[in-house]
């Protein structure tokens, strides 16, 4: 499976034209509209077969408060990529550190109803993982097999009213995890690049 990963993303991100790491008025943080985020997707290499980590966030965040999500946040003046924030943001909110991580690519950015524009950097971990979330963020650390994430009948599609508006999204749901929204998007994302 990881060479199967690797040879899916050939060491090149997988950016749509115009969709570059992009700073206006030397400020990365925020490009129109949209702030910048970026995320690691990080799959673990376990014997008994690969998985992806996923956290769930703390119920007492501004945003997104006690979803699924992958580590990862805003960018900051120091990042000076998307795999610098990914990374940045990982070892902070799970204590996992860059030297863990082999990048192997990227996904396409991707823009959220709640006005942010993230990167999806893909990382491929080695065990064993010593993980240590912090408490302000990080409710709870897991991991999802890629069997599972790969599988398309695990791929639900949902339709909800928000604001009178008609929303439709994926959902994963896995051992009560409700894994829906970007986070669900981009493991389908991922499922579709590395099955091609």
């Amino acid at each position: 499976m990881r060479d199967r990963i690797r040879n899916a993303f050939d060491g090149k991100p997988d950016a749509e034209e115009g969709e570059s790491w992009i700073m206006r008025d030397g400020d990365p943080e925020t490009v129109g509209e949209l702030t910048q985020a970026a995320v690691l997707i990080p799959l673990i290499d376990r014997e008994g077969g690969m998985t992806v980590l996923l956290t769930q966030r703390t119920a007492h965040l501004k945003s997104h408060a006690g979803q699924i999500s992958f580590p990862g946040g805003r960018v900051e003046e120091v990042d000076a990529s998307p795999e610098d924030t990914a990374l940045r943001e990982s070892e902070e909110e799970i204590g996992l550190t860059r030297d863990r991580v082999e990048l192997i690519g990227r996904l396409v950015p991707r823009r959220t109803g709640t006005g942010f524009r993230v990167f999806p950097v893909v990382g491929l971990i080695d065990p064993p993982v010593s993980l240590v979330p912090d408490p302000n963020e990080v409710a709870e650390i897991f991991e999802v097999p890629l069997d599972f994430v790969f599988d398309p009948a695990n791929h639900r599609f949902e339709t909800r009213i928000h604001r009178g508006l008609e929303r439709q999204f994926y959902v994963l749901p896995y051992e009560g995890f409700y894994i829906w929204g970007l986070t669900a998007r981009l493991l389908v994302n991922l499922s579709e690049v590395v099955g091609r």
